[in-house]
């Protein structure tokens, strides 16, 4: 386990431990957090520490870009342990099992990657098993690694376009294959088509293995009302796609 290299955390973490609570959206949204802003875009980026990185991970499972629940949990997290004595990689580490997918997301994701057999692979009884005892197998993470927000709600990855808008693109490239670069040829499961678009995009720039990119993964939102169809279409290439991913990874 490590932190990232484009890590923050030192020079934010004293700014979390000094806020009254890190509750509400005014503590968090606000100048002292702020890393970017694109008037014209109505894009803004804030810091959050999603900064751990699993050096073991067998398996990347990537969202966009953390919303405001999480970032308000990664705050909290790092706020309700300033008195505690522990490693900055051991803080992270906290943020990331406390925050990541959480809530009905992480139940509809393990059960897509139940049913695409993933734990058969891993060795493990079920997907369930990489957010409690076997997390040392699975790197969560997201192409844009700190919140964004378009017209002052969670950025989605479609407007504006993920990988033709220069503020974004330039934190995919800077963030996300440095993480790879860590790792041992996991396999990357994409959240949704936004993230498989940014994927794709690295993969051409030549930063990233396309034949390690799960794609069709719808994202497993209880929003997502078309996530069941899209699993159901792209389950029987989803399947076949690991199934060689893991063959080759065996082979090597």
């Amino acid at each position: 386990m490590s932190i990232a290299a484009y890590s923050k955390f030192n020079q934010y973490k004293n700014k979390i431990h000094s806020l009254a609570k890190p509750t509400s959206n005014e503590s968090l949204m606000n100048e002292t957090f702020l890393l970017e802003k694109d008037p014209k875009k109505k894009l803004e980026i804030y810091y959050a520490p999603f900064e751990h990185l699993n050096e073991q991970a067998k398996v990347v499972i990537v969202g966009i870009t953390p919303g405001l629940h999480q970032m308000k949990k990664s705050f909290e997290t790092v706020w309700n342990l300033k008195e505690v004595n522990l490693t900055d990689e051991d803080v992270l580490n906290e943020v990331k099992k406390n925050s990541s997918f959480e809530g009905p997301m992480r139940k509809n994701l393990i059960t897509m990657l139940n049913e695409l057999n993933l734990p058969n692979y891993l060795g493990i009884s079920s997907t369930s098993e990489l957010f409690e005892s076997f997390s040392h197998l699975v790197q969560t993470t997201s192409v844009l690694p700190y919140p964004v927000f378009y017209n002052g709600k969670n950025y989605s990855g479609s407007t504006p376009n993920i990988v033709k808008t220069e503020v974004l693109r330039e934190y995919i490239l800077q963030s996300f294959p440095k993480e790879m670069e860590h790792l041992n040829n996991p396999l990357i499961v994409p959240l949704g088509v936004n993230v498989s678009k940014a994927l794709t995009y690295l993969a051409e720039q030549g930063l990233i293995d396309s034949t390690s990119i799960l794609n069709g993964f719808p994202h497993p939102s209880g929003g997502n009302g078309h996530r069941h169809r899209q699993f159901a279409e792209n389950k029987e290439g989803m399947m076949e796609k690991m199934e060689a991913y893991f063959n080759k990874v065996q082979l090597a």
